[in-house]
């Protein structure tokens, strides 16, 4: 916990910040510095990733209770938003292979890279398609079905912006990340942009990770013990877990006049974990319910307030 070993907490204090510091003012080799790719750090093969891109497909429509046979004309003529895609639009492709009109990608850094190994992971993806799909997969770049050629700008478009936000007014559909949210630095900009960007009868679905990010100590919750002004020092410009809790989540998304459609936990912390850590919490947490403290994670389906949902709510 903070405060617990003041030498070492000096010592992460003084590492993190110097670390931040470079995160702030020279973004690129950061990103460089620490091989950033959105997904973790683990050595995956273009086989790998691909799969795990086309699980994060489906579960998107899991969610929304639609069934792989109605996913493209679900998404027939859609535009979509992506937060945070990490160094590989994946995802991107599979929503324009399956009817998409136009993908659109927003981040805080430059991840996006036409390595080798990202393109073969783009020709895995396009290569486990077939019919129409395959077909659309393939007209998604500069030249058809060659990733390394660029994606067209009529199919995948790809955003840079300090704040991470698109600027959009009333031009998507569908809104989606996985496990982006967690990372922003404005929770309430981050979902007013959303509340912008939507059509009046669009839906955002997010995954989102209220994990430690491997930031913990012992306590998997250890990491909500370092006060604000210390965290922000260490993490502010980094894109690590703003450490929101769900409700702060429920509190943004009713003031920015969303409806809640969908919210249920994806894994929740152990009773040991909460009662060991909760005499340390940080200011912020030290109110918050040991229901809402447990959830480490959830599933999370919008739409604006004034809309009538067609999507039930799971359990």
């Amino acid at each position: 916990m903070y405060g617990e070993n003041r030498i070492d907490d000096a010592r992460r204090f003084i590492k993190a910040w110097m670390s931040d510091f470079i995160a702030h003012f020279a973004p690129r080799l950061y990103v460089k510095l620490t091989a950033q790719t959105g997904r973790g750090a683990a050595d995956e093969s273009a086989q790998q990733i691909a799969d795990y891109f086309r699980k994060c497909f489906y579960e998107y429509f899991q969610v929304l209770n639609i069934a792989p046979v109605k996913i493209y004309d679900f998404l027939k003529d859609k535009r979509i938003l992506e937060y945070g895609p990490g160094d590989i639009t994946g995802i991107g492709l599979l929503m324009y292979a399956h009817g998409a009109e136009h993908v659109i990608c927003v981040d805080r850094f430059p991840l996006v890279s036409m390595t080798q190994h990202n393109i073969d992971v783009l020709h895995n993806l396009m290569h486990g398609l077939s019919g129409e799909e395959r077909l659309r997969a393939g007209q998604a770049f500069n030249e058809v079905g060659n990733p390394a050629s660029g994606f067209a700008s009529h199919s995948i478009k790809y955003m840079v912006r300090k704040s991470g936000l698109s600027g959009l007014v009333k031009d998507i559909d569908i809104i989606i990340s996985r496990a982006v949210l967690e990372h922003v630095n404005d929770l309430g900009a981050t979902f007013k942009d959303m509340h912008n960007a939507l059509h009046d009868t669009g839906i955002a679905i997010h995954q989102v990770d209220l994990k430690s990010h491997g930031l913990h100590r012992k306590n998997p919750l250890d990491f909500l013990t370092w006060p604000p002004r210390a965290w922000s020092l260490m993490y502010g410009h980094k894109g690590v877990p703003n450490r929101w809790r769900v409700d702060k989540y429920r509190q943004v998304i009713t003031e920015q006049g969303f409806k809640m459609v969908t919210l249920y936990p994806t894994a929740l912390a152990e009773k040991t974990d909460m009662a060991a850590v909760r005499p340390y919490l940080a200011a912020p947490f030290r109110t918050i319910s040991d229901e809402d403290l447990s959830w480490l994670g959830f599933w999370l389906v919008i739409n604006k307030a004034e809309t009538k949902s067609a999507y039930p709510s799971r359990p």
